[in-house]
């Protein structure tokens, strides 16, 4: 670790980190235990489906992305306790032992924790997003060593506005107001006042996220906290290893589905930027932010609380035009082997087509093969399978067919600020991701790590590929002849009906001047 002076700063130091169990929260563990010597990470962790938080840890170190950490530094696993928590619940669900624990140990803490879901209910967003974050807010008050806290938000939080700087913004709602109000109604109650609740937020995730930031500028400036502000977190780009996954959120999912051959159409507009950050790099900024907000602190250069915008798009951006014709290359390169059909996708930004060229692409194949597996005794899945897809699809519209303008100069100077030693530790500038690289692994990582197919089964997915490409073109070629047939007819008999009404003018016409000649004569 030689001269990197972050590596310093975690030496025997006692971490917090709630959010362990997620995406981001593992790759900050893995990072953590792998480059530092802190002396131990405590882990809030909830009871979930019948497993107990000792149970749950067990289960986070059997993931992949554990592999080097257990060859690097194998004897890691006492720095890690779990602690039953739950932060949904008042107080985050801890006992008076583990709370007393907490405040007299722990030095560094990471507030990751939150309900990621756009859709998820008014009532429970609050409660973990915001509730949440006020009881981590409180435990950190109590903590008699605290050095620093993160509290990891999202860069989108302010996603009502066209420019987002690394600031404080004033709401047209206060969180308090907004909390008494949803103690008082149901969840089904909560869900009818949502649109009106959230105003000009897309959804429920952001609007919670503005209002835990608002919370924390009113509540938390006697503590050395700084926001951190994330883009669309996707897979890794080196660290632990390279293009890891284990969800299905944002773009990854539209992958996903133009893969296995079900997503044809996407509202997308291809000319937009695409503010993806991989997730290793995000973390090493958060991890180097913990770092930079105690020596504000200690030199007091910064009266107010930091925020750190972390994006792509401000210097090294990437559009979704770019976004979609590298998976489409890479897709065709690895196809899956449990694909329903060859990969097409289109990107149409026009609501109103995108509407129509679902019911042609979606949802008409879906009514006839459904309609064609109950004739044979299947069950029908088509049509339920494209209700998740569309519903998916509308949430995240919303991003893909809008641009922000960031600034990010905390994040640039703080990478100014880094050594050498720290810079190769911690490699959190964007600009270190090639994109063209990047993406060479990202599509095989969501086939490998997130849809569970194996390298191995390649040559046996590209056969089948060979396949739909055939039965896709003898379709199109089908479609074609069908429609140039009915424009034929259509011409034809037009052009008939015409000559058999001329050819009737003229014969009436001959018939006039024959009967006018005859009475002449």
């Amino acid at each position: 670790m030689g001269d990197s002076q972050i590596c310093k700063f975690y030496d025997g130091q006692n971490v917090l980190v709630t959010g362990g169990t997620g995406f981001m929260g593992k790759i900050l563990i893995e990072k953590l235990l792998r480059s530092t010597d802190v002396a131990t990470i405590f882990l809030l962790i909830r009871e979930k489906k019948g497993k107990n938080v000792h149970t749950r840890l067990d289960d986070i170190f059997d993931n992949i992305i554990f592999e080097r950490l257990k060859k690097e530094r194998p004897k890691f696993r006492h720095r890690v306790v779990a602690v039953a928590g739950d932060c949904s619940i008042s107080g985050l669900g801890l006992t008076i032992t583990d709370r007393q624990k907490l405040m007299s140990e722990v030095h560094i803490a990471f507030h990751v924790a939150a309900t990621v879901r756009f859709d998820e209910n008014l009532k429970l967003s609050y409660s973990i997003n915001v509730k949440g974050t006020a009881d981590v807010i409180e435990l950190c008050r109590q903590m008699k060593n605290l050095k620093s806290l993160i509290h990891v938000s999202t860069a989108y939080s302010n996603c009502h506005l066209d420019s987002i700087d690394e600031t404080f913004y004033d709401y047209p709602v206060d969180y308090e107001k907004v909390g008494a109000l949803l103690e008082k109604v149901s969840k089904s109650e909560a869900d009818k006042l949502t649109p009106r609740v959230i105003g000009k937020w897309p959804n429920t995730y952001t609007f919670t996220k503005a209002l835990a930031e608002a919370l924390i500028r009113n509540t938390a400036t006697s503590l050395p906290v700084g926001i951190f502000r994330p883009a669309i977190v996707i897979s890794t780009y080196k660290e632990p290893m390279e293009s890891w996954i284990d969800n299905l959120y944002g773009p990854t999912g539209a992958v996903a589905g133009a893969a296995s051959g079900l997503l044809r159409v996407f509202p997308c507009n291809e000319d937009v930027v695409a503010d993806i950050v991989p997730v290793d790099t995000c973390v090493a900024g958060i991890i180097a932010a913990a770092w930079d907000v105690t020596n504000k602190r200690n030199e007091r250069t910064s009266p107010s609380i930091p925020i750190y915008n972390y994006v792509s798009s401000v210097s090294n951006s990437v559009t979704w035009n770019e976004y979609i014709t590298l998976n489409k290359i890479h897709g065709t390169k690895y196809p899956l082997l449990k694909a329903l059909w060859t990969i097409k996708i289109a990107a149409i930004s026009d609501p109103r087509l995108y509407l129509l060229m679902r019911i042609f692409l979606h949802l008409i194949p879906a009514f006839f093969l459904d309609f064609c597996a109950i004739i044979v005794g299947q069950k029908p899945r088509l049509v339920s399978m494209y209700s998740k897809i569309h519903k998916f699809s509308d949430v995240i519209a919303f991003f893909c067919t809008r641009e922000w303008k960031f600034t990010n100069d905390n994040v640039e100077n703080l990478w100014e600020k880094m050594n050498t030693a720290d810079k190769e530790l911690f490699p959190l500038s964007i600009t270190t991701v090639p994109w063209i690289t990047y993406f060479r692994g990202y599509f095989k990582g969501i086939r490998v790590h997130l849809l569970n197919d194996p390298m191995s089964t390649l040559d046996e997915a590209r056969a089948r590929k060979r396949k739909f490409d055939f039965a896709h073109n003898g379709l199109k070629f089908l479609f074609v002849f069908i429609i140039v047939t009915l424009f034929w007819i259509v011409v034809f008999k037009t052009a008939a009906l015409f000559s058999s009404d001329t050819e009737a003018v003229t014969f009436s016409n001959s018939t006039d001047n024959f009967l006018t000649d005859v009475l002449n004569s």
